[in-house]
């Protein structure tokens, strides 16, 4: 079982650069799990955005955030973090932190545990 909240979110104007922190709370080790970042904008389906493994050895990305956003963890402090910079309009959205102790693929489905979300609102 592990407990995920996410903080950072914000209004920011194009180009512009925010850091998201998702903080777990976990009987288990936190490397036990992936973490990813996903998000979802009014109307339209969940989406995956980065996931790291669980050492932080690997990580992946969704073209459309690719050389945009760096997602990164540091399991002493239990957290995991995105990067976002160059933000875009169409980054706009609710983003939410994911947790899975087997997969790390984009299919949202596919993951255990969630965060509450932050909201990104991107301004043009």
């Amino acid at each position: 079982q592990v407990q995920l909240v996410e903080s950072g979110g914000g209004l920011v104007q194009a180009g512009g650069s925010l850091r998201l922190s998702c903080a777990a709370s976990s009987g288990r080790t936190f490397s036990s799990y992936n973490m990813g970042w996903f998000r979802q904008a009014p109307g339209k389906e969940r989406e995956f955005v980065a996931v790291t493994t669980k050492s932080g050895a690997s990580a992946y990305y969704a073209d459309s955030v690719k050389g945009r956003f760096t997602i990164s963890r540091d399991n002493a402090k239990k957290s995991t973090y995105l990067q976002m910079n160059s933000l875009k309009p169409e980054d706009t959205a609710v983003y939410y932190c994911a947790a899975d102790r087997y997969v790390s693929g984009t299919y949202a489905r596919e993951y255990s545990y969630w965060g509450q979300g932050t909201q990104v609102t991107v301004s043009s």
